[in-house]
């Protein structure tokens, strides 16, 4: 599987302005629209603050390490999905990203981009701390902060386009506060101006994100003992606040209020703590530890961790140190245990792979699809390990995930091997290209589109020539766009 870990997150608004809501991909058909950049001064529009998200993201994954964890990401998107109807959101079709720092953070762009660090699971003992960071940064989005932001930021006239891009990556790049000073400008009267608009956002996103809880079913006092967790960390910390609180500032007046709006809600239910939250921490503090694997041990010990959660780590170790057998073993008697929890096979199918055991990854994962129809991180493990044994059937799974999910470069990556490998050449060029500019590198792609319009050309393949044509046009006035970026 394509997996990585690597250390870097950071958190800035960027006001820009984009049009034109994105279409499924179909490498076949019609081509998908690209999020176009138009006039910072245009009036919003219907889908804006979706493509502002989308553009957003390119440009992320361009400066900053991502954790392609396909089990943990079904898990995350899940969870979003189970909060999105308790929130005032209209239209939005949320994409998660999980970014490789042990950093305690997460965060939140217009049209639904939610980043969580890979650090937050591990400080999130349970699931609730972590459903209410979620809540909240969902709160943002209902409450239309970055647009009004954008507004304010217009009445006074200040940060470019371009400053704010450089604010963003600074920040990204692990530049914390000193990067969000960049993108909020450089005097100081509008900085503590905004400063103070930014606790009042706070505010407001607490009291969206305990309603979205409280409406989920899980208790919204994790939010407020999650804060005074964090106040403690300052403390402990020498004054040296975690990554969170420099975008997401704690005071006490934020705590009391948000206490005192927990004490009036009407509680029908309160959501307990998960298993699958459990295993999905395992993998997380395997990651962060992944160098010294008892260190995650002995973090799960300390923190009480259910002993299913220990017999899956152990699981997850034994893999990682060759015991392939022992950690099948252990998985599957979880799975029959837990035959609800869908990512218990799914990470057996995931380590026969690793391991080369091809015929045992294709034969798990299509066992666990006649029972689970649709699950993404079977779907991979299936296109990925058929790469092996027949190209021509990984083109066709991966193809239709492609399709099903069209902002996923780790999709797109493997799709261009099975077209290459499957005969479809001008189509795995294609596909690469989308990786490409799905990751912000426009002018590698484009360099992509003009080799399959060479290849469609030679082999006689007029549809894929039209489609890498018109594609190529799309990037060219996608970079175009974002000059102002640079």
């Amino acid at each position: 599987m394509l997996r990585r870990l690597a250390t870097c997150l950071g958190m800035a608004v960027v006001c820009l302005t984009l049009a034109t809501p994105s279409k499924a991909l179909n490498l076949d058909l019609e081509p998908p629209e690209l999020p176009t950049l138009v006039n910072s001064n245009t009036q919003a529009v219907s889908g804006e603050e979706t493509q502002l998200g989308r553009t957003w993201l390119r440009q992320f994954r361009a400066h900053a390490s991502t954790w392609d964890d396909p089990i943990t990401q079904a898990y995350v998107e899940a969870l979003v999905a189970q909060l999105l109807p308790h929130a005032s959101l209209v239209g939005i079709d949320p994409i998660t990203t999980l970014v490789g720092s042990e950093r305690l953070n997460a965060f939140a762009v217009p049209g639904g981009v939610i980043g969580i660090n890979t650090g937050l699971f591990a400080f999130a003992e349970q699931e609730a701390p972590l459903v209410s960071v979620i809540a909240h940064e969902l709160g943002h989005l209902e409450q239309r902060h970055y647009a009004r932001r954008k507004a304010r930021a217009e009445q006074t006239q200040i940060p470019t386009m371009a400053a704010m891009l450089a604010g963003m990556l600074i920040a990204a790049g692990g530049g914390g506060d000193a990067g969000i000073a960049a993108a909020m400008g450089s005097q100081a009267a509008f900085i503590q101006d905004q400063l103070a608009y930014s606790r009042r956002y706070e505010h407001e996103a607490d009291r969206s994100g305990l309603q979205i809880m409280a409406g989920a079913g899980y208790d919204p006092q994790a939010m407020v003992d999650m804060f005074r967790t964090m106040q403690r960390m300052i403390s402990l910390q020498g004054g040296s606040p975690p990554e969170f609180l420099l975008t997401h500032p704690v005071t006490q007046s934020r705590i009391s209020d948000a206490q005192s709006r927990v004490d009036q809600l009407q509680i029908e239910a309160s959501g307990t703590d998960s298993l699958e939250y459990q295993l999905v921490r395992a993998r997380s503090l395997l990651a962060i530890h992944h160098r010294n694997p008892r260190q995650a041990v002995t973090r799960q010990a300390k923190d009480g961790a259910p002993q299913d959660a220990r017999r899956y780590l152990q699981a997850l170790i034994d893999a990682k140190q060759g015991r392939i057998q022992d950690a099948l073993a252990i998985l599957d008697v979880l799975a029959e245990q837990h035959p609800d929890l869908s990512l218990l096979p799914a990470s057996a199918a995931a380590i026969a792979l690793d391991a080369g055991l091809i015929e045992q990854a294709i034969a798990r994962s299509r066992h666990q699809l006649r029972l689970m129809p649709g699950y993404f991180p079977a779907r991979l493990v299936l296109g990925e390990a058929l790469l092996q044994r027949d190209p021509n059937a990984a083109y066709h799974v991966l193809h239709d995930l492609a399709n099903d999910r069209p902002e996923d470069p780790q999709v797109f990556a493997l799709l261009a091997e099975a077209a290459g490998h499957s005969e479809r050449k001008a189509w795995g060029h294609i596909a690469r290209a989308e990786q490409l500019q799905l990751t912000g590198r426009i002018d590698q792609g484009i360099e992509q589109l003009d080799i399959a319009m060479e290849v469609a050309k030679q082999n006689g393949a007029p549809i894929a020539l039209a489609h890498a044509e018109q594609r190529r046009q799309a990037f060219i006035e996608y970079r175009e766009s974002m000059e102002d970026f640079q």
